[in-house]
């Protein structure tokens, strides 16, 4: 009886129940905020505008988290006597300290903040940084998190956005270079691609009439020709997908060949 009188005791004080109060009434507005937050500023007419919003309040929910536990440190530590104010004085000289020692830190917060406002990419954005090309998944206020289509995913600090590549915005332009054997007649090949055109226009997601952009290269095994189209940026893999198969298709019903790489095996015979 003593133990549990001991327990009563000490949750009827007030610096134990006020703290859960507190962080109860914390854990509450970020939740209700950040849903706030989405039904004010998460809409948009087109695909681009509404991951661009969605993007800021990404951002904005980051900013009200920290807020948040900034408030929710300095009321816990007034409740056990601590004089916040003069933590705050001190904080101030501290706070200039810390800023040389976390310059690319503060940087990168700064960098964070201005890739949303000039647009330089959104949540949902195809970039490449270095040799690395992939979706933006999240943006935060330090670091940027890009995926490849092959699963891998890449953590970056916002401070090299100078270093990123932004290759699309509204619209994906796609361009494919058939490899064509150099038997094949350029007439022929030329009238299949026509045929080809008219059948990845009817793919869902294309934007403008695809088109013939002539012969792109003269390699050892193959000629190749190109052709490119603009479609919607977020399903450009799986519209490259269907028009390749649209191509080796029309391809095989027209007889054209496809070279590919071949290794002849030679026996030695005694003679």
């Amino acid at each position: 009886m003593e133990k549990v009188k001991g327990v009563f005791e000490l949750l009827a004080k007030k610096e134990i129940w006020a703290s859960a109060l507190l962080i109860f009434v914390a854990v509450a507005s970020y939740y209700f905020g950040r849903i706030a937050i989405q039904k004010i500023i998460e809409s948009g007419k087109s695909a681009y505008e509404r991951k661009k919003r969605r993007t800021i309040v990404n951002l904005i929910t980051n900013i009200l988290k920290y807020v948040i536990y900034i408030f929710l440190g300095l009321a816990i530590l007034s409740l056990y006597g601590v004089d916040t104010k003069a933590l705050l004085a001190s904080l101030g000289v501290a706070g200039a300290v810390l800023g040389l020692a976390l310059q690319d830190t503060i940087k990168d917060f700064i960098s964070g903040i201005t890739i949303i406002m000039d647009n330089f990419y959104v949540v949902g954005d195809i970039v490449s940084f270095k040799d690395f090309t992939g979706e933006v998944i999240a943006l935060g206020l330090k670091t940027t998190k890009i995926k490849k289509i092959t699963g891998e995913v890449l953590v970056i600090s916002n401070r090299n956005v100078d270093q990123i590549v932004n290759i699309s915005q509204e619209h994906a332009n796609v361009i494919i270079d058939i490899p064509t054997a150099y038997e094949e007649k350029t007439s022929k090949v030329e009238k299949t691609i026509e045929k080809i055109l008219v059948e990845i226009k009817k793919i869902p997601g294309i934007k403008k009439d695809p088109v013939y952009l002539g012969i792109s290269s003269l390699e050892d095994s193959c000629i190749f020709y190109s052709i490119s189209f603009l479609c919607t940026q977020e399903k450009q893999w799986q519209i490259k997908r269907d028009a390749l198969k649209i191509i080796k298709n029309l391809y095989d019903k027209d007889k054209i060949k496809i070279p590919y790489k071949q290794i002849e095996v030679h026996n030695e015979q005694k003679i």
